[in-house]
């Protein structure tokens, strides 16, 4: 079908889509291309609030890159992806959770929701995560720039699931903490605050690779479609389980195969060495 005669995907249509996948009163992370579904009645907003109508507490990526700056000086760690070698430029402003900016790539789904006045956000400068509804202090309450992924480890713990509308794994933060889980450490970044103050914060690796798990997630995997939207939807302790277990037997699974990526080759090769100085110097 042409897809300029396609019809609207409307609230209704997003809420069975939900309901179809069990996903009614669940904590959920969303992670999504609204350009997907096609045309949306009411756009990012009604996606956004389809989930809440259904009871949903939704978690988004609302990660902002801009933040980012260099080491302080003669600050090294071995195997952390070149972190050292960003240019020396600061950002005009600090990270504060207060504020509602998401980096562009994020979508238009969580700008929306890092946005609304009611919405939780985590407290790291580079990596937060975003949350609305019920349980939304829950999930969000234990991020800190050290504990990057505690939202997702809180959402699985909870029976929790991960949405991904229209995208594929390397969209899938939740394969970031399976590899933490299989032993990798999490890079260092180095973030500014608002209150111009410097601060490390772990961070992910490459995860251009991360459709090489889609075999060994399949077991947690449900998929469906709506309007032109493709969703594989995860249960995220059994998705975080099966990812930990592949990565741990074959830790190449996730490069990107790029041999120039500093990322993939030093996140294979376990992460960062003496991450644990930079912590104790700071905090």
């Amino acid at each position: 079908m042409n897809p300029a005669m396609q019809a609207s995907v409307t609230s209704a249509g997003i809420r069975r889509g939900i309901r179809g996948h069990g996903l009614s009163g669940k904590i959920v992370v969303v992670h999504s291309s609204l350009a997907s579904f096609g045309t949306v009645e009411g756009g990012a907003a009604a996606v956004a609030q389809a989930f809440l109508a259904e009871g949903c507490t939704t978690v988004v990526p609302a990660f902002s890159y801009w933040y980012e700056v260099s080491p302080p000086p003669g600050v090294r760690l071995e195997r952390n992806a070149d972190q050292s070698m960003l240019p020396a430029s600061r950002p005009a402003r600090g990270f504060s959770a207060g504020l509602a900016e998401v980096s562009p790539e994020m979508g238009a789904i969580p700008a929306w929701v890092a946005a609304h006045p009611d919405r939780r956000r985590g407290n790291h400068p580079l990596n937060s995560f975003a949350a609305l509804g019920p349980r939304a202090d829950e999930v969000i309450g234990g991020q800190s720039p050290r504990d990057v992924y505690a939202p997702l480890r809180a959402v699985a713990a909870a029976g929790g699931c991960i949405a991904l509308l229209g995208v594929n794994l390397t969209a899938m933060t939740l394969i970031h903490l399976a590899e933490q889980m299989a032993g990798r450490e999490p890079f260092v970044g180095w973030a500014l605050l608002a209150d111009g103050t410097t601060i490390p914060a772990r961070v992910g690796s490459c995860s251009r690779g991360f459709e090489g798990l889609a075999a060994a997630l399949a077991p947690a995997e449900a998929v469906s479609v709506v309007g032109s939207s493709r969703w594989r939807v995860f249960g995220a302790e059994r998705a975080a389980d099966l990812a930990a277990r592949e990565i741990s037997r074959r830790p190449g699974v996730t490069s990107c195969g790029d041999p120039s990526c500093a990322q993939c080759r030093d996140a294979v090769a376990g992460g960062p060495i003496g991450a644990e100085t930079i912590w104790g110097s700071v905090r």
